[in-house]
């Protein structure tokens, strides 16, 4: 049959499978096989990053998918999406009025995969090991309105919060509170390398070369109790250098699923059913894309520097020319499918401009042209960065207000480089850790945020922010999550770009495809299985 790509629904909690029967490629002993997932995300242990799968150290969303699939947390986001649900945990919920103190219960017979009882200690130690470490990479940031975790025989734990945080069950259900083999996991240093020992469906053996990981391989843990249901025993997960070779190999049979990411070329192909043998499936996705400053960097210091560019960035051009159909514009740092999101930087700087821009820059003295360069990661968010900054470096200099260069780096030595504060201006993805406004707004912009910016608007801070998390119905917190909204858009510490749509793309003997990655862009390995074409 003719191929077509499949678009789910993107109304959270209504999130419909679509089943599609297809001709092509398949039986044999293709059954009896692991099934084989591509994907360009890299794991690699370097000097700045040797602990790339330690749940207290890793936030990127390439290693937060190793995690998820190994690792059992307290909460788990339901199939199709929507408010948390119990997973290492039998129960748990707020047991006060305030949001303030949180309370679970492990389910029984509860195993580490190596056969040891997982309790409420365990649960203790991992989340209070996250907050003594305390890494540079800023995840324990997730877990900072935790004042003090409280045990309660060996299955109830209790967690005491700071500040009120509605909040808080996204988070349980995120890998920065996974809970980890306390023998496994010092205390108060990082695990390096490449292991992990937790109590989630699979386990994980990592193969690797010259530090990086050549193959994960996923395999069936029998002792998991939880929320999920493996529907298969065995998954490898193979990193590739770029869409292209990904693609290839998903061509060749050697893969049978590939994800992020993957090109535009390779998506406007697969859409047009040029391949019988391949489906593609096209879900919601949250993932963002935006320029960060280094607001103590001289020449972006001045914040008429920033809303200059603000306001000459062309977000139409900028996806249309670089992504096709596969992003849309946006103005905000919160998605367009999220409660709480405004078009804040639209309303303040409506189309490209360059005369206002130029006003801007004029009345606040800055001497034109403004000399800045543009960092980038090579190997991170896929092949098409570089067009993306080419795109950028264009319209900023045919401004006549900018002299702007770009230059790129591999993600390992590009992250370590943006927390130590040596690049003014740099772009960034973030895909979330969990799919409410708060996730887009609290880790660029509260104490201790992922980006280690430099910035601190004090309203934002101790006021809006803890204000959003009184409110359990996130219809309310509205009104403080669109002010901070406007308040970014005016002294733009950062500079949001575009959202993305995400695309799975695998050999039509592969069932449960349309799962395999939520809205958050977390794999779901548990929902593959290899079935029988039609």
């Amino acid at each position: 049959m003719n191929r077509k790509t499949l678009v789910l629904p993107a109304v959270l909690g209504l999130f419909t499978p679509v089943l599609v029967a297809c001709g092509g490629a398949g039986g044999g002993d293709r059954a009896s096989h692991a099934i084989t997932v591509g994907t360009t995300d890299s794991f690699a242990t370097t000097k700045e990053s040797p602990a790339p799968l330690d749940p207290a150290y890793a936030y990127d969303a390439g290693s937060w998918n190793l995690l998820r699939q190994t690792l059992q947390t307290l909460m788990t986001l339901p199939r199709g999406g929507g408010e948390p649900v119990p997973e290492a945990a039998e129960e748990c919920g707020f047991t006060d009025t305030g949001n303030e103190r949180y309370a679970c219960t492990l389910r029984d017979g509860l195993k580490f995969a190596g056969g040891e009882a997982v309790t409420a200690t365990d649960v203790k130690y991992s989340i209070d090991r996250v907050l003594g470490i305390k890494a540079a990479s800023g995840v324990a940031s997730l877990l900072n309105t935790v004042d003090t975790v409280e045990t309660q025989g060996y299955k109830k734990v209790i967690f005491h919060l700071k500040t009120p945080d509605a909040t808080f069950p996204f988070k349980l259900a995120t890998p920065v509170a996974g809970i980890v083999h306390p023998e496994k996991y010092p205390r108060d240093r990082l695990r390096n390398g490449f292991e992990i020992d937790g109590s989630g469906p699979y386990t994980l053996k990592a193969e690797t070369a010259n530090g990086a990981v050549t193959k994960a391989v996923f395999t069936k843990n029998d002792t998991y109790k939880g929320q999920h249901t493996p529907k298969n025993s065995k998954i490898e997960l193979r990193p590739f250098a770029d869409a292209a070779a990904m693609g290839a190999a998903l061509d060749a049979g050697e893969v049978d699923l590939m994800t992020r990411t993957m090109s535009p070329e390779q998506i406007k192909k697969l859409s047009s059913g040029a391949d019988e043998d391949i489906k593609l499936v096209e879900t919601p996705g949250l993932e963002i894309r935006y320029l960060g400053f280094n607001t103590n960097a001289p020449v972006v210091r001045e914040k008429a520097v920033r809303q200059a560019m603000a306001q000459v960035v062309d977000r139409g051009e900028l996806t249309s020319t670089v992504y096709g159909e596969g992003a849309d514009p946006l103005y905000s740092l919160v998605p367009a499918t999220l409660t709480g999101h405004s078009s804040a930087f639209f309303n303040k700087y409506g189309a490209p401009s360059t005369e206002k821009a130029r006003g801007i820059l004029r009345k606040a003295g800055v001497t034109t042209p403004v000399k800045l360069t543009l960092h980038y990661t090579t190997d991170h968010y896929g092949s098409t960065t570089e067009k993306e900054f080419e795109v950028l470096k264009k319209q900023l200099n045919a401004s006549g207000l900018f002299e702007v260069d770009i230059k790129g780096a591999e993600w390992v030595e590009f992250r370590a480089d943006e927390l130590d504060g040596k690049y003014a201006v740099y772009g960034l993805g973030w895909f979330p850790d969990f799919p409410d406004a708060d996730n887009f707004l609290a880790p660029f912009l509260d104490k201790g945020n992922f980006l280690a910016l430099p910035y601190v608007n004090s309203a934002i801070r101790d006021d809006l922010i803890p204000q959003s998390r009184r409110e359990a119905d996130r219809l309310r917190a509205s009104d403080s999550i669109e002010e901070i909204q406007n308040i970014v858009a005016d002294d733009v510490p950062v500079l949001p770009l575009w959202q993305g749509r995400q695309y799975v793309a695998a050999r039509d003997d592969i069932q449960g495809v349309e799962w395999a990655l939520d809205s958050s862009s977390n794999l779901q390995l548990w929902e593959l299985s290899r079935g029988v074409s039609d």
